[in-house]
């Protein structure tokens, strides 16, 4: 409501989830663990700990 923009999670008509969040693939892919991998149109998406936290309550078990 306030024009501010903030990290969230919302669930898509089809089942999974978007992040909306800060982009720091540029900084952050040289840093990946050697067990993880990036496709060329994924992106590293950061959010604040708070986010999955708070939205942990809305997020079904199965």
């Amino acid at each position: 409501m306030t024009g501010d923009t903030c990290p969230d999670i919302f669930e898509l008509s089809d089942g999974s989830f978007a992040v909306i969040g800060t982009d720091a693939t540029a900084s952050l892919d040289a840093q990946l663990p050697s067990d993880a991998a990036r496709a060329d149109d994924e992106r590293i998406v950061v959010i604040s700990r708070e986010t999955p936290v708070r939205a942990k309550g809305d997020i079904p078990d199965a």
